[in-house]
């Protein structure tokens, strides 16, 4: 699952000491390792190896620069949501022609710079958007390459946040709507069909939804062949769950299966966008205990993280699990996991049992890779924390903890004051 491990009392990334980073580079901070990030990524691809496939990871998941580079040099093409993403990708060395833009919100400025690019295609949102999308390649002398994503209706069983293929989600456009736009967009200058696409929710732990959600498209599909509309890529997404806690999901091995017999038959190439299975288990944050408080039956342990760091458990409820970075045999307690922010919502962890930390003890919070560094903040004005990267016993710093000065970059006081 991830290559963070004890080794006597110390846990480890890879071959390096958490300690040992922490002495160089204090606390807090993220830590990616790169054999985790190559696992996962190679089980995911292998899982296809059989059919014709692009695993598109998708950055919206941790958008670091070396993240992103360690899965283009594997061979994968990058899922993207902004232009800012974009950006990020191409600077990573992400190919173009593997680069697929999704989400509800794109601006006109990103859609030329996407066609400026050249990227493979555009995951259509909605009615309005494959409209200026054509008015745009069409003003530029351009094709530009779309898939509609496509709203199932199919429910992923999973946190309503974070599902998308509800009819009341605000993402894709609903069957019965999709076929007509196909239609329209055959005709609309500017616009070439490559491919159909469908995202249903994220943190999926059974492939039942996503066989579901197939079988629905497999109809859309065998609809547009006879009004003469051939498609050549099936996008279908990410979402496949990670282990949080107690979760089940499935493997990347029983899922290709799955998802290969119910799409064999289409001849059509196929692509994912997975971002926290690549990416969750395969990250950590690093924390440090700064005071103990006990008020009548609550405890809190206060460190020096908080919400504006690891969001997930205010935003959720998420679970994290927490380990020691250098085990003690003090017993367990009881407590709130709280950090320095002005906010009663700023916790990280609530009535948990967890070892007795004491002031000065590192704490590790597990599967952070996802939408962690990723959701960070500067609220308060803290700046946001470092990353890091091991690889084998050598670690280097990839992004470098902000300064308060870098916080107030392109603020100033207006001459009125």
């Amino acid at each position: 699952m991830h290559h963070f491990q004890y080794k006597g009392h110390d846990l480890y990334a890879e071959d390096v000491a958490i300690k040992d980073i922490v002495a160089k580079i204090g606390s807090p901070f993220y830590v990616y390792s790169q054999a985790t990030l190559e696992r996962h990524f190679r089980a995911m691809d292998e899982a296809f190896a059989t059919v014709s496939h692009t695993i598109c990871y998708s950055m919206k998941a941790n958008s670091n620069l070396a993240v992103v580079k360690n899965f283009v040099n594997l061979g994968g093409g990058v899922d993207i949501v902004s232009g800012g993403e974009l950006y990020r990708a191409l600077k990573a060395g992400a190919s173009p022609s593997k680069v697929v833009y999704s989400g509800v919100g794109k601006k006109d400025d990103e859609i030329e710079y996407a066609l400026n690019t050249g990227i493979l295609m555009f995951n259509v949102e909605s009615e309005q958007e494959l409209t200026r999308i054509s008015e745009i390649a069409n003003r530029m002398g351009r094709k530009a390459g779309i898939a509609i994503r496509v709203n199932p209706d199919v429910d992923p069983q999973t946190h309503p946040y974070i599902t998308t293929g509800l009819k009341n989600a605000k993402f894709g456009i609903t069957i019965d709507r999709a076929i007509e736009e196909y239609r329209r967009a055959k005709g609309l200058p500017g616009i070439e069909i490559l491919g159909i696409d469908c995202h249903i929710g994220s943190q999926l732990t059974k492939v039942s939804p996503f066989v579901d959600a197939i079988k629905k498209l497999k109809n859309v599909i065998g609809k547009l062949k006879e009004m003469g509309i051939s498609l050549t890529y099936f996008d279908l997404g990410g979402g496949l769950g990670i282990q949080y806690n107690d979760e089940a999901p499935p493997l990347p091995a029983d899922y290709g299966s799955e998802i290969i017999k119910e799409t064999k038959d289409l001849g059509m190439h196929l692509i994912f966008e997975p971002g926290r299975n690549l990416v969750g288990n395969a990250g950590i944050l690093v924390a440090k205990t700064l005071y103990i408080k006990h008020r009548d039956e609550k405890n809190f342990i206060v460190i020096d993280a908080g919400m504006n760091d690891l969001a997930r458990p205010a935003l959720y409820g998420s679970f994290h699990g927490i380990k020691p970075v250098v085990k003690n045999q003090d017993g367990t307690i009881t407590a709130d996991i709280v950090g320095p922010i002005c906010e009663s919502g700023d916790f990280l962890a609530k009535d948990r049992e967890v070892p007795m930390f004491k002031q000065g003890d590192l704490m590790a919070f597990m599967s952070a890779g996802a939408y962690g560094f990723a959701m960070s903040s500067s609220y308060n004005s803290r700046p946001r924390v470092a990353e890091v990267m091991v690889k084998g016993n050598k670690f280097e710093v990839i992004r470098e903890r902000e300064t308060v000065e870098d916080l107030m970059k392109g603020e100033k006081v207006p001459s009125f004051l």
